[in-house]
């Protein structure tokens, strides 16, 4: 039987039945819907790191609640300051270019004049394949005479940029 008492939704419970918890999950949806509004389409758009420390850590606390692991009130207040800290951060990011390739990086060179830089390869820990695969998934080709840089961006993904 679903309560509705106070300590209920706003506290936490050690066993919930399948209405209980489906109830908690429509909230914590609608509630995960706001906050990802409230944070902007960059936490779910660009994938750089500090957007996926977002995306996981709203996940892992958002799912608290839903179980009733941890009372409702602190959740959602924690979450509500990690999106304002998200916001926050991609204000300065946009902002700030220093600021910018301190919290994300800068994109890293990796293929220039027919040559696989393997430093930089090295360095961001991938091997010729895993340009290959980026170069063939963004450039769709597997001719590297067609291409005359080939970057790993902020983000992770593989950038290659054709001759003119």
């Amino acid at each position: 039987m679903i309560s509705f008492s106070y300590d209920f939704w706003f506290g936490t419970k050690e066993r919930l039945d399948i209405s209980e918890m489906t109830i908690r999950g429509v909230i914590i949806f609608v509630l995960a819907l706001i906050l990802i509004r409230i944070s902007g389409r960059r936490s779910f758009g660009l994938r750089t790191p500090v957007d996926n420390i977002v995306s996981i850590l709203l996940g892992a606390v958002l799912s608290r609640a839903v179980v009733g692991a941890s009372p409702f009130l602190p959740v959602v207040i924690t979450c509500l300051i990690v999106v304002t800290l998200h916001r926050t951060l991609g204000w300065f990011i946009a902002r700030n270019p220093r600021f910018s390739r301190f919290v994300e990086g800068d994109k890293i060179l990796i293929y220039k004049d027919s040559k696989f830089l393997e430093d930089n390869m090295k360095r961001v820990q991938i091997c010729r394949e895993d340009v290959m695969q980026g170069i063939r998934r963004q450039s769709l080709t597997e001719d590297l005479r067609e291409i005359d840089h080939v970057y790993i961006e902020r983000n992770g993904e593989i950038s290659a940029i054709r001759k003119k």
